[in-house]
């Protein structure tokens, strides 16, 4: 029997919702011609085109940063391959049968290969576990996007868990991008500005709903060890995917001492394309639409012992 995983857990300071609403609208104005923020009654998520597994996004909020990079670089660490459980994770952050969903890397003992994940399990139903994955396909430069109703997973996750409920959330709407941040990234820098030193921690579901956007698969484990970010982007294959796609977001104004990664954005379809979200590349043409709630803690789990900055864009 594996021995219990390592827990640390910080409290986050919780805005007030039309506080933290404007404040992302200001953010996003400087990247975005077009920007509205309201707090509303979260809708129905489980409905397309979000196809989430509970139909809200609120109760008991918290992130999980599970594992992390240095588990998969400059090797895979083999005793972490599927090392990690969602409804296990749930209950470590004291959430027992808790709505989980985000960023993560799909379990290579159930795929067969490494794999991009995009969790998305309410851990307390067996037949919701609609998480999916993304990996490369057979000929090393196109892509496989397969439904995954499983919650093992591997090395590591940035993970929202809450009750799945649903309770007041904040709209984001943004499009015609004219700045260099990324939707993810305006948000979370307008959080920090604003907040300074008090960790500003958020979970979340978005929409492209028009243009493209940058992703990448993670490949099979390297055989040669991956020594910088130089690496790791030659390793990775990038492709541009095309709207629409649901996007998973955790990220947090700064990082309180945790050895966290800032943010973690995975996105899934259904026209077969997915993976990890990096930045729009129809800055003119892109909608953005997404509810989004603060979270109350962070869990650090399975803290890596060894650590280093590679591998976190």
């Amino acid at each position: 029997m594996a021995s219990p995983l390592s827990v640390e857990k910080k409290p986050l300071h919780v805005p007030d919702l039309g506080d933290m609403s404007q404040v992302l609208k200001d953010g996003l104005l400087k990247n975005f011609e077009t920007v509205e923020t309201e707090v509303v009654d979260c809708p129905d998520l489980t409905q397309k085109p979000w196809s989430l597994a509970a139909p809200g996004i609120c109760g008991g909020n918290r992130l999980a940063d599970v594992g992390g990079p240095p588990y998969l670089i400059p090797r895979p660490t083999q005793e972490k391959i599927g090392r990690y459980d969602m409804a296990e994770i749930a209950k470590d952050c004291d959430l027992p049968g808790g709505f989980v969903f985000g960023a993560g890397a799909g379990s290579s003992r159930i795929k067969g290969v490494n794999c991009e994940m995009m969790p998305n399990n309410l851990t307390s139903c067996e037949d919701k576990r609609l998480s999916y994955t993304a990996k490369v396909g057979d000929t090393g430069s196109d892509w496989v996007l397969e439904e995954y109703p499983h919650n093992e997973f591997s090395l590591l996750a940035n993970l929202a868990i809450c009750e799945g409920k649903a309770g007041k959330v904040i709209r984001v709407t943004a499009s015609s991008r004219h700045g260099g941040k990324n939707f993810v990234t305006a948000m979370r820098l307008a959080l920090a500005n604003r907040y300074g030193d008090k960790a500003v921690g958020v979970g979340g579901v978005f929409q492209i709903e028009n243009g493209s956007a940058k992703l990448h698969i993670m490949p099979d484990f390297s055989t040669d060890p991956l020594k910088s970010d130089k690496d790791v982007e030659d390793w990775l294959l990038f492709y541009n995917a095309n709207s629409p796609l649901t996007c998973l977001s955790t990220f947090i104004s700064h990082d309180p001492g945790l050895d966290l990664r800032v943010e973690h954005t995975h996105c899934f379809s259904h026209h077969g394309q997915g993976g990890h979200y990096h930045y729009d590349v129809t800055p003119k043409d892109v909608v953005y639409q997404g509810f989004f709630v603060p979270c109350e803690w962070i869990y650090r789990v399975d803290r890596p012992v060894v650590t280093h900055t590679i591998g976190r864009d």
